[in-house]
């Protein structure tokens, strides 16, 4: 049995960025979603940091959805 250590790091490294921008991702609709809290307490909107916020959970549901389509598959 060997193991072929180059598949294992590129295995490692994508799921790495893939995390790491899944998250960043996460983060930025959750600072999106803040910052029109705080606009509505002001007494302003922040339509666009809304969308923003939105498209991001829509890309996070999109990734988690082809993750699981490429598991089930």
């Amino acid at each position: 049995m060997s193991i072929d250590w180059a598949a294992l790091g590129s295995v490692f490294g994508v799921s790495l960025v893939a995390t790491v921008a899944l998250v960043g991702l996460f983060t930025l609709g959750i600072a999106g979603l803040s910052r029109q809290e705080r606009a509505t307490a002001a007494g302003g909107s922040a339509a666009l940091a809304v969308t923003g916020a939105y498209v991001c959970f829509a890309a996070c549901a999109a990734a988690v959805a082809y993750g699981i389509y490429l598991i089930v598959a």
